[in-house]
């Protein structure tokens, strides 16, 4: 079983050096998932005695006020033989055989951290002690609660520890290891009170009673230590520390835990319940808990792990890969994502994607719908008809048939089509694309630059999309179809009287005629525009959008210099730090994964 304790260590080790220790975040976090043994008591409970009893070293700092201002993650390990060592984790390749040196290194790093100001910090330091005369056992020791801020740090700091200890305490793996002085009244204490609110069933907690020896003449603790005072699921640990004059003449822990033992046995109301009171019995009963925890904890953490890990790699997969350093790579990069764009683009036009329909329902609705509209009958009203042909008669009406009355009516109506004309040609699908190019999200600076070469290239395309479209509606002003006209009936009587004057040369039935015949002609071109127009605008602008549409952007590329070509691949830092991140957590998360089927299949 102990290698269950030595996995977790291992773990927890690992999110620590990634920064993972369970902070509010955006990041998956494996630390909170991890059963752990949270130190809990308010100032001058004796918590820090119980710790260095339950490790046989005096290695904590000491001092009045809020002296553990950072959270000590305490990895215990035994070991059979040798000198005791400790190692910190910020100091991989340090080993401290002198645990004053400990003390003194706790205090130096949580100074590094929140400076000399006296503040809190959540970020942990990580402490590993390997002994023969310790259990396996991993106990974060947090700050003690207290009422009121010392000299030198802010008001909030009172809250804020309680923030920082509840955070913890709160995580249904945790464990949780109440310190309360038994020389004060159990309804006061800070440990239970905190313990109470976010476990209380006490299904969680450890009710360790410090300073007994310290009780009042008369008095003693035998109703809380046989859980009479105040139940928990676990029975209370009693715990005798050493006193101030003991720390003072540095006695030896080993002594010190020697006449622990001496005082429970010998005592009259507490000999029935020595083989459940003391600091090691506390670390083998907190060491054998733990590992049933683990244990059970072991097929949940297997699932999320491999979950997270799944979302890990689809977020990664997501933001892309890192920027590659020479500009051979930084090239391959900008081609690669500029296909993709291309790619995407020439799907919307095949109707692989949504969005190629609207350029064919500019052509079956909106243009024929827009020819429809045009007002012909504005320019084929009688008065615009005889004003037309009596000015082409000139100083003698035509004899057989107004034929320039005729052509100045058809140009007229035909000019208005141009208008619908170049409306056909204006169906763009360019910014979809782009904005379904996840590639570019990731370069704002590349992103830009492609979406204007698109943008150019749609523009030169358009302009000569209609300039043909155009010369297509010129075409038909310019040339009128001669068999149109020789079915057309002869009017040899134009009715009205020659000798009357300009205006009154034609009676209006005669020039409805012709009306009606401009009119049947100019709904002829049209008919023959609505298939040659979009035949035109595919052929000039679709056909070659989907055949070279970032063609001048690419022989741009090939000249460009490695500073222009990572100018272009300016990554958002937020992006690129995200991806460092999520990477590292991948990272984590396979090494956790490995670590534990290997404890699994060994069980």
């Amino acid at each position: 079983m102990e290698n269950l304790i030595s996995l977790v260590n291992k773990i927890q080790r690992a999110c620590t050096a990634l920064g993972d220790h369970g902070e509010e975040g955006a990041m998956p976090t494996l630390w909170d998932s991890l059963p752990a043994i949270a130190v809990v008591g308010g100032q001058s409970s004796g918590k820090s005695s119980v710790l260095e009893s339950v490790v046989g070293k005096d290695f904590l700092p000491r001092g009045s006020g809020i002296v553990t201002r950072r959270p000590l993650v305490l990895q215990l390990h035994k070991i059979d033989e040798g000198r005791e060592y400790a190692e910190f984790m910020h100091l991989p390749r340090k080993r401290f055989t002198d645990f004053a040196a400990v003390r003194q290194e706790i205090s130096d790093e949580t100074d590094r951290e929140t400076g000399r100001s006296k503040a809190i910090s959540t970020v942990p330091i990580h402490l590993s002690i390997f002994s023969p005369n310790v259990v396996n056992l991993t106990l974060i020791d947090l700050p003690g609660l207290t009422k009121v801020a010392v000299d030198g740090q802010a008001e909030s700091t009172v809250k804020d520890i309680e923030d920082m200890v509840r955070s913890f305490i709160e995580k249904p793996n945790c464990i949780i290891l109440a310190i309360s002085p038994a020389n004060q009244d159990l309804a006061t204490s800070d440990a239970i009170k905190i313990s109470r609110e976010v476990d209380p069933k006490g299904e969680r907690t450890f009710g360790v009673l410090t300073k007994i020896d310290l009780m009042d003449q008369g008095t003693n603790a035998v109703d809380i230590l046989e859980g009479r005072s105040y139940k928990l699921q676990f029975p209370w640990i009693g715990i005798v520390n050493r006193s101030q004059a003991d720390i003072n003449k540095s006695v030896d822990m080993i002594a010190a835990r020697r006449r622990e033992r001496e005082y429970f046995s010998s005592s009259p109301e507490y000999r029935h319940l020595a083989n459940r009171m003391g600091s090691e019995h506390l670390g083998r009963v907190l060491s054998k808990h733990l590992e049933v925890v683990i244990k059970s904890r072991i097929p949940g953490l297997q699932s999320l792990v491999s979950k997270t890990i799944g979302e890990l790699e689809a977020e990664l997969s997501r933001l892309g890969k890192p920027i590659a350093a020479d500009a051979g790579g930084k090239l391959y990069v900008i081609m690669e994502i500029s296909r993709t764009f291309d790619q995407i683009f020439k799907e919307h036009l095949d109707g692989v994607r949504s969005g190629g329909e609207k350029v064919y329902g500019v052509f079956d609705n909106q243009f024929p719908a827009a020819l429809k509209r045009l007002q012909f009958d504005k320019y084929l009203s009688m008065d615009n008809i005889r004003k037309l042909i009596t000015e082409a008669d000139g100083y003698q009406p035509h004899l057989i048939a107004p034929e320039q009355g005729y052509r100045r009516l058809i140009e007229s109506s035909l000019i208005c089509i141009r208008g619908p004309a170049e409306m056909a040609v204006d169906a763009d699908l360019a910014q979809k694309s782009i904005n379904e190019t996840t590639e570019l999200k990731q370069y704002p600076t590349l992103r830009v630059e492609v979406a204007n070469a698109a943008f150019e290239s749609l523009e030169r395309m358009k302009e000569e999309s209609k300039r043909a479209t155009l010369q297509l509606v010129d075409m038909e002003c310019g040339y009128l179809t001669v068999d149109f006209f020789r079915k057309l009936p002869q009017d040899i009587d134009k009715g009205g009287n020659p000798t009357h004057s300009l205006f009154d040369r034609y009676n209006d039935a005669y020039l409805r005629r012709v009306g009606h015949n401009v009119l049947s002609y100019v709904n002829m071109v049209c008919s023959s525009l609505r298939i040659a127009i979009p035949k035109s605008i595919v052929y000039c602008q679709v056909r070659e959008a989907k055949r070279c549409l970032l063609d001048h952007f690419f022989a741009e590329l090939g000249a460009k210099e490695t500073r222009q070509l990572a100018k272009l691949l300016d990554e958002d830092p937020a992006v690129m730090q995200r991806r460092t991140l999520l990477a590292k957590r991948l990272e984590l998360y396979r090494s956790a994964q490995s670590e534990i089927e290997a404890v699994a299949w060994s069980k």
